[in-house]
C-alpha cells in the first residue's frame, strides 16, 4: 500500500444534522436547532482530516442548499471532495436528532430520493479507488439500489488492487424494508472486508434470525435492542473470511477480534457522556489513523477510543472531531496508550 497516492476513500451517506439547542428537553418541547454535518462515512472522513489523514468521501448530494451547506463544510476541512457528484432531482439527507443524555438520544431520517443512494457504478469508476490505501464501506449503502450495487462494485476495484477494505456496519433499522435484510446483505459482501467495524447491537443484527429480535425504543434508531447469542454472532462473522472484528463496546472501549480465534480487549476512557451520537464515526477515524500509521491493533484501538471518548463530551458529530494534538494531549492526560 506504500505506493498509494492517497490513504483513505469513505463511501455512503452525508447529510444535514439538526442538532437540538435544548439539552435534556423531551423531544416534543425541542425550541430550536442547530445545523451540523452527519452521515458515518462524512463523520469518519472529517475525522481522519483532522488527524491529519488524506481522506476523500465518495457520496453524492442534490442540487440544493444543503448539499452546498455539506459540500462547503467538507471543503473547510480539508476533504477531498472531488468523488462528490450533484445528482439532479434528487434531495441532500437531513436528519432530525434530539439530545436527552445519559441514554435517550432519538432521531429522524430524511432520506426519501436521498442523493447519497443514487451513487452509481459510474461514480465509483470516477473516485478512482486503487489510489487509496483503504476503501470504508457502510452498511446503509446497502439498502438500496444504485449504490448497493456500487458498494459491491468499489470491493471488487479494491480487491484488484491492493485496497484494503474496512466495513463500518451501521445498522440503521429503519432504512431497510426488512430487518433481516441488512444481515443478509452484509454476509454477502464479508468475503470482500479485510476489517469489519460495530457494535454488539450492529453485529446482532448481522447475523439475525428473526425480525422480532429488534425493539426500537423512544425513536432510537442508531441503538436499538437486539435479542441474540452475541458470542455466536462474533463466531459467525470471522468464519466470513475476514480478518478481524472490532467491537465497539461504548465506555468500556473494543474488543479485537481476529479469526484465529484470539480476543483482546481495548480499554477505553472514562468521561461524563453528553452525546453519544457520533462517538462511534469518531472512533473509526481514530482507528484508520492509527493503522495508516503502521500501529498495531491494541494501539490503533485506544486511539479510536480516546477520539470517542471526546466525541461524546460534544453536541455534535463531525463538527467536533478532535485534532491529532488534542487527542494526544487528552490520551497524556489519561495516562497514555
Amino acid at each position: 500500500m506504500s505506493n498509494k497516492k492517497f490513504d483513505v476513500i469513505t463511501f455512503g451517506r452525508s447529510s444535514i444534522d439538526l442538532y437540538s439547542q435544548d439539552i435534556g428537553a423531551p423531544f416534543n418541547d425541542i425550541k430550536g436547532f442547530d445545523a451540523f454535518v452527519g452521515g458515518s462515512p462524512l463523520n469518519i472522513a472529517v475525522g481522519c482530516a483532522r488527524l491529519g489523514v488524506n481522506a476523500s468521501l465518495l457520496t453524492a448530494v442534490g442540487n440544493d442548499k444543503v448539499g452546498e451547506f455539506i459540500l462547503n463544510f467538507l471543503n473547510k476541512e480539508g476533504v477531498n471532495t472531488h468523488s462528490i457528484p450533484v445528482k439532479n432531482g434528487t434531495r441532500s439527507s437531513a436528519v432530525v436528532l434530539g439530545i436527552e443524555p445519559p441514554d435517550k438520544f432519538p432521531l429522524v431520517y430524511y432520506r426519501d430520493n436521498a442523493a447519497d443512494s443514487q451513487v452509481d457504478i459510474d461514480d465509483v469508476d470516477k473516485a478512482n479507488v486503487p489510489d487509496y490505501k483503504i476503501l470504508l464501506i457502510n452498511g446503509t449503502a446497502l439498502n438500496i439500489e444504485p449504490t448497493r450495487s456500487a458498494t459491491f462494485y468499489a470491493t471488487e476495484i479494491a480487491n484488484r488492487n491492493d485496497v484494503d477494505v474496512v466495513l463500518d456496519l451501521d445498522f440503521r433499522a429503519d432504512q431497510w424494508h426488512d430487518y433481516r435484510a441488512f444481515g443478509l446483505t452484509v454476509r454477502a459482501i464479508l468475503p470482500r472486508v479485510k476489517m469489519a467495524i460495530g457494535t454488539e447491537e450492529e453485529i446482532l443484527a448481522a447475523t439475525l434470525i428473526d425480525s422480532s429480535q429488534v425493539t426500537i425504543k423512544e425513536q432510537q434508531i442508531s441503538a436499538p435492542e437486539i435479542k441474540g447469542d452475541i458470542d455466536e454472532s462474533i463466531a459467525q462473522l470471522l468464519s466470513s473470511g475476514i480478518e478481524t472484528l472490532i467491537v465497539k463496546r461504548g465506555e468500556k472501549g473494543a474488543s479485537i477480534y481476529q479469526k484465529d480465534g484470539t480476543r483482546e480487549d481495548v480499554p477505553g476512557f472514562p468521561v461524563e457522556v453528553l452525546n453519544v451520537l457520533g462517538a462511534g464515526d469518531a472512533f473509526a477515524s481514530g482507528f484508520l489513523y492509527g493503522v495508516l500509521q503502521g500501529w498495531d491493533l491494541k494501539k490503533a484501538c485506544r486511539m479510536g477510543n480516546a477520539s470517542g471518548a471526546q466525541v461524546v463530551t460534544k453536541k455534535g458529530c463531525a463538527n467536533f472531531m478532535p485534532t491529532l494534538e488534542e487527542s494526544m494531549d487528552f490520551i497524556n492526560q489519561k495516562g497514555g496508550f
